[in-house]
């Protein structure tokens, strides 16, 4: 934590020596969460959403580049879904059952930008994220309620609260007024940090065969999203006379 906050006063120490103006960022959109379980990407798609503010610093003169911070509320995670085939030709039932982390993120981070026409500029951003877990939903789904599907599940009590990643992202700005925009950005998000890291459990009792012992496998879970954001750019302009 007192890394974090040295990083964070560095940041905005920078950010008073460049900054003449300053841009609000107020967005959100739809995410696709995706997580490596162990060795392969064996689960699907998770498909919710996200919401976001920033602040970001804005050059009078030529507007090339500036630095962010962003907070924002991410639900990460993946999913399984089951097709039921009913008989007598009804329609096939569809039954998904997700993976949910739902993380408050901090993001630090710069962008360059570049002029297109009719006031407009393209952008590409990076980003160091630091993220905090605020809940799950791994209480709620079916391996918590049977002892069986138990052995195969997550569980809340080897979920990572603090994370780190990345954030790539590209996207448009665009000017409603003198004082007011849009933008619309496309980011990948991946984690350094294991969400979930679960070590091997032994000599646990067999719910199938109570009188055997069986050892329950290490289980690792990292993140990877994929966001489309769409914002309102609020500038405050600062003028020198």
């Amino acid at each position: 934590m007192r890394t974090l906050t040295i990083w964070i006063l560095a940041f905005f120490g920078v950010w008073s020596a460049r900054a003449q103006s300053t841009a609000f960022v107020i967005g959100g959109g739809p995410s696709i969460g995706w997580q490596r379980w162990d060795n392969s990407f064996e689960r699907q798609p998770l498909f919710k959403y996200h919401v976001a503010v920033a602040i970001e610093s804005v050059d009078n003169e030529r507007d090339r580049n500036s630095i962010f911070a962003q907070v924002g509320y991410h639900v990460r995670g993946s999913a399984n879904r089951f097709i039921f085939l009913p008989q007598f030709g009804n329609a096939p039932i569809i039954y998904t059952e997700e993976f949910q982390f739902r993380n408050l993120a901090l993001t630090l981070g710069a962008k360059q930008k570049f002029d297109l026409a009719n006031g407009k500029k393209y952008f590409y951003s990076l980003g160091l994220r630091g993220e905090y877990t605020l809940s799950t939903n791994l209480n709620q789904l079916a391996g918590s309620q049977n002892p069986v599907l138990q052995l195969y599940y997550p569980f809340e009590g080897a979920v990572n609260r603090w994370l780190v990643g990345a954030l790539v992202g590209g996207g448009l700005e665009f000017a409603f007024s003198e004082l007011v925009g849009g933008q619309l950005m496309f980011s990948i998000s991946p984690d350094f940090l294991l969400q979930y890291n679960q070590p091997p459990i032994e000599n646990v009792i067999d719910p199938q065969n109570p009188g055997q012992r069986i050892r329950i496998p290490d289980r690792r879970i990292r993140n990877v999203s994929i966001e489309l954001t769409l914002s309102i750019r609020l500038l405050r302009k600062v003028i020198y006379e």
